[in-house]
């Protein structure tokens, strides 16, 4: 927490000097500007002195661990800890998929009057919204902050205390990825937790644009919690040549149930990012969470040290997408890949 009392004593007693001056006229006047300016340096230097040896406290609240959101948590301490060093420490907790959990660690990082709240997953991104309108948030692996904290005319600010990192790949070109690799299809299924806004957004998304193609018939297939995912894979296994699964906190952490359903059944799944190909998926269209946290860092640095509006701050997305396959699940299906996939490392 910055401390200025140092400089405040400094200026008090400069102040007091400055009134026990007994000069008169213009000598008094100019002497008396002449030390307030001195006084004004002092105290600037006082509080830079002061800002480099402040220490920050972040708070960070994970929705689930699964290796996408370990990931962009790692890159984003990474990339702090390497801009300053000792100077921060970070309470990091995990909500284990329980959005009243998200509520709670908020609250706790509230209480503590931590400096920063980083929310990695669009819940936690909510609950630390809900909690607080004066400590800056960021967040990561969030898809559409629009959508997450019901914001219209989406400028790429959410002019609130809140910025950060999107987690969004380009939903055109992974339907047309789809339609690179299955243009025979008939039937697509998206599968996805409607408790989580942002794979309700995608799965718009990826309506609207395998309708283009003209060529299929698309369907929602939605899970309430991992509870009930079986079941549903099981449904749209059945009805479909293929299945889409967004970048979806809960598929992600339960991938193998999705996989132990679809792979028998045939049935290729296009995954929405790295982590639930590798469980799940034939083919995705990737970003590194591990770069998209250690961007989170260097925002979080402008915010601590710079004083940088956060409620002005442009949301920030991947610099770069790839298209990887799952060579291993590829290979059972029968799937053949272009040349231009990257093979996902087992």
């Amino acid at each position: 927490m910055k401390k200025k009392i140092v400089s405040l004593v400094l200026a008090a007693a400069m102040t007091l000097s400055l009134c026990a001056c007994g000069t008169t006229g213009a000598e008094t006047t100019d002497g008396a500007a002449a030390e307030t300016e001195t006084a004004a340096t002092d105290d600037a230097s006082a509080d830079a002195s002061a800002a480099s040896g402040d220490s920050y406290t972040v708070g960070i609240c994970q929705l689930v661990q699964h290796p996408a959101l370990d990931a962009a948590t790692q890159g984003f301490k990474d990339s702090l800890t390497e801009l300053l060093g000792d100077k921060v420490s970070f309470d990091e907790q995990n909500a284990a998929g329980d959005s009243a959990t998200c509520a709670t660690i908020a609250n706790q990082f509230v209480a503590s009057n931590v400096d920063l709240i980083l929310a990695n997953a669009t819940a936690p991104l909510q609950a630390a919204a809900a909690a607080t309108n004066e400590i800056p948030i960021l967040g990561t692996s969030v898809t559409d902050y629009a959508t997450a904290l019901e914001i219209d005319g989406w400028t790429g600010k959410t002019g609130v205390n809140i910025s950060g990192t999107s987690d969004l790949a380009p939903i055109a070109e992974q339907a047309a990825m789809l339609n690179e690799l299955f243009p025979d299809a008939s039937n697509v299924g998206i599968l996805y937790c409607s408790a989580e806004p942002n794979s309700q957004y995608q799965a718009k998304m990826m309506t609207e644009s395998l309708a283009t193609y003209g060529s299929y018939t698309v369907k929602e297939y939605t899970f309430a919690d991992s509870n009930d995912i079986a079941s549903v894979a099981t449904t749209a296994s059945s009805e479909c040549d293929v299945i889409y699964v967004p970048t979806d906190n809960t598929a992600a952490s339960n991938a193998e149930v999705i996989n132990n359903v679809c792979l028998p059944a045939g049935v290729p799944i296009i995954a929405g990012e790295e982590g639930l190909c590798k469980g799940c998926g034939v083919a995705t269209l990737s970003i590194d969470y591990y770069d998209l946290g250690y961007a989170t860092g260097k925002m979080a640095y402008e915010v601590l040290v710079n004083g940088a509006d956060i409620s002005n701050m442009e949301v920030e997305y991947a610099p770069q997408v790839t298209k990887e396959f799952n060579k291993t699940i590829c290979d059972e299906l029968g799937v053949t890949v272009p040349d231009s996939y990257v093979a996902i490392e087992e």
